[in-house]
């Protein structure tokens, strides 16, 4: 395959990639503002590019391939973008999305990711060989030649997803959470449940592991921090009555047992740098060698799937960078300064985390990148250093600290995307430095797009803060919390008591994950993930754990009810029903977000959010319930192994 030419970058292929990278984008972003997670789209865009381009007469696995890596570079840096600059919404730095702020601090983030990933592709794919399992699965599904099932499932899931997702918020006939609190005592005890397929999705595919983690820290939070904190305080009365229980919950996670989440993330985001300090260091010499050789050699030695983009411009266009992160910089704080500090702090940060971010993906895939951990991370030492540069009168100061972590987080969602393509490439025989540049035109894509489309969510949803227009916004959960964090080191107000215990939990949860290690134990405890569960509203995880049981139950009834089977045939029965319930799962997700995004249209035309409703008033959760479990059973038996599954005759 290595000296096999086959067309790449082609016409069709660079279309097809830009429509997808902006579509998924697109979905990701409203995903990541509603539930504060985000989930891979390369196998979903590889599909689809087969069931595409196999309408035309001459298509190959490179130009799928090529395609793939477009369209997940602008789902990536969705999640970057998503997870920092609402902030600036969130705390009035902005009244709505600035388009070209927005749209060049996404462009130069991504672009940055792409542009630290390429030194370190020869380190962590060819020589530390690391999995990269979402690139794996995806070569596997480019070089099955899919015969159009995979578009099949991604098609009935999404008009499923798209329907549940008009019925509640366009119809308006049911509610899209239910939940229910009480008073017993002088505590609160609280449940709920969002009801979204695409919460379900999200946790089929992260997972039981993940999604049991992130469970057990919203359990933390909601069912014992905030219970404890109500039993400790006076209940707050309003107009001569008692707040109603569910309210007082909100208020205590709101301002109090969320910073728990912060301080757990904040540990966990160095954890991640300690824990891969000599890997970095490792990928750095690697890098550093790959220069030296590739600038004193002749070209054209290195074979076609060995060879990178110009090291020589790589360099270049790094240093280059540094001026227009400059000049937006100074633009918003008016000071040469700080301004230059800020951007070469964003330089050194943004490389160290793309690497952290790329050798997290190669061991355990791109869902459990630390983006947020290290964002945040970031965003406290900026702060921190702003504070003493700039004062704490600043009204500036936070938001300066925001853009440092956005840039930063751009960077990183972009290196661990990135590594798992460019894996995907090198086992199906792949130009690395075409990749690279599909890579570019993906991310510069997403970044001209994702403005308009944040603007349009946050005009018909809201964003973070509740307001008469918007009482229920989108939550956000990230960008909540970089605003807190930020504003909090220059208001001195942050619960410095709360976001310690927090921290202590992450390390009690590093601690008990190496006793795992040690085991050797199949379940493990990544920090971050507990850290996620512990500052995500509780409706948020139960759906998400949810999704994580069907995934499982569904392996282990197969395993159980059919032991005469070998290993071998067990394991496979179980991938390949796997992956169509994946493509199921991704299906629900981009039908949910995509209507999410259309229906913001009318909303925002019309200036009523019931625009297009049906009832007066929502029938209550009901109907919801009813539907979700229809969907998850629908998704359970999708992905339930058939018989043509262990004997490997399933195209």
């Amino acid at each position: 395959m290595s000296e096999k030419r086959l067309p790449e970058i082609t016409v069709k292929a660079v279309v097809l990639g830009v429509l997808l990278s902006i579509i998924l984008a697109g979905a990701n972003a409203y995903l990541g503002l509603f539930a504060g997670m985000t989930v891979s789209a390369s196998i979903p865009a590889a599909v689809i590019s087969m069931g595409v381009l196999r309408l035309f007469s001459r298509a190959n696995i490179l130009e799928n391939n090529i395609v793939q890596t477009a369209a997940s570079a602008g789902e990536s840096l969705a999640a970057g973008v998503i997870f920092t600059l609402p902030a600036l919404v969130v705390m009035g730095y902005w009244e709505s999305f600035d388009y070209w702020e927005t749209t060049i601090i996404a462009g130069l983030g991504g672009l940055l990711g792409v542009l630290f990933t390429i030194p370190l592709r020869r380190a962590l794919i060819v020589r530390e060989k690391l999995q990269f399992p979402e690139g794996i699965a995806t070569a596997e599904v480019l070089k099955s030649g899919d015969k159009g099932e995979g578009v099949k499932y991604i098609a009935q899931a999404g008009v499923v997803g798209a329907l549940f997702k008009f019925g509640e918020t366009g119809l308006r006939i049911w509610t899209g959470t239910a939940e229910w609190a009480t008073r017993i005592g002088h505590s609160i005890f609280y449940f709920g449940s969002n009801l979204s397929p695409a919460l379900i999705s999200v946790g089929y595919i992260v997972g039981i592991n993940i999604a049991v983690l992130v469970f057990l820290g919203g359990a933390l939070n909601w069912l014992i921090a905030i219970p404890l904190y109500a039993a400790s305080h006076a209940w707050p009365v309003v107009g001569g009555q008692p707040l109603p229980p569910l309210d007082w919950a909100g208020q205590i996670w709101s301002h109090q047992t969320r910073y728990l989440g912060v301080g757990a993330m904040v540990v966990g985001g160095l954890w991640a740098l300690i824990n891969l300090r000599s890997s970095i260091l490792s990928g750095i010499r690697s890098s550093l060698g790959n220069v030296s050789q590739v600038t004193s050699g002749e070209p054209e030695e290195i074979p076609r799937t060995d060879r990178d983009l110009s090291m020589k411009w790589v360099g270049i266009l790094l240093l280059i960078s540094i001026l227009p992160i400059f000049g937006v910089y100074y633009y918003v704080i008016q000071s040469a300064l700080p301004s230059f500090f800020m951007a070469i702090v964003m330089i050194i940060a943004g490389f160290l985390f793309s690497a952290v971010a790329a050798y997290m993906a190669g061991l355990v895939g791109s869902s459990n990148n630390p983006i947020s951990g290290v964002t945040i991370a970031t965003i406290l030492f900026s702060a921190l250093v702003l504070l003493l540069i700039v004062g704490k009168q600043s009204l500036s100061g936070p938001a300066a600290a925001i853009f440092i972590g956005a840039v930063v987080a751009c960077a990183a969602a972009i290196g661990g995307d990135n590594m798992q393509d460019l894996k995907a490439g090198y086992l199906v025989g792949a130009t690395p430095y075409k990749q690279q540049i599909m890579q570019s035109v993906g991310v510069l894509s997403a970044a001209i797009f994702i403005a308009p489309v944040l603007i349009l969510i946050e005009k018909a949803y809201g964003i973070g803060v509740a307001s008469p227009a918007h009482p229920h916004p989108l939550a956000a959960p990230q960008a909540t919390l970089m605003s807190s964090v930020a504003e909090g080191v220059f208001h001195q107000n942050l619960p410095w008591g709360i976001i310690l215990i927090g921290m202590a939990v992450a390390v009690l949860v590093i601690i008990l994950d190496q006793i795992q290690a040690r085991r050797g134990a199949a379940f493990r405890l990544p920090v971050l993930a507990v850290a996620v569960g512990i500052y995500l509203p509780f409706e948020l995880s139960v759906p998400i754990f949810i999704g994580g049981i069907i995934a499982w139950l569904v392996a282990r009834v197969f395993r159980r009810s059919h032991d005469q089977l070998t290993a071998e045939e067990q394991d496979r029965a179980v991938k390949t029903a796997g992956n169509r319930g994946l493509l199921f799962a991704s299906g629900l997700i981009t039908g949910e977000a995509l209507v999410g995004i259309l229906m913001a249209i009318p909303i925002v035309v019309s200036g009523d959010a019931n625009v297009l409703a049906v009832v007066a008033k929502p029938l209550g959760s009901w109907p919801g319930i009813l539907l979700l479990i229809a969907v998850a059973w629908w998704l359970r038996n999708v992905a339930r192994p058939q018989e043509a599954d262990w004997k490997g005759t399933t195209e």
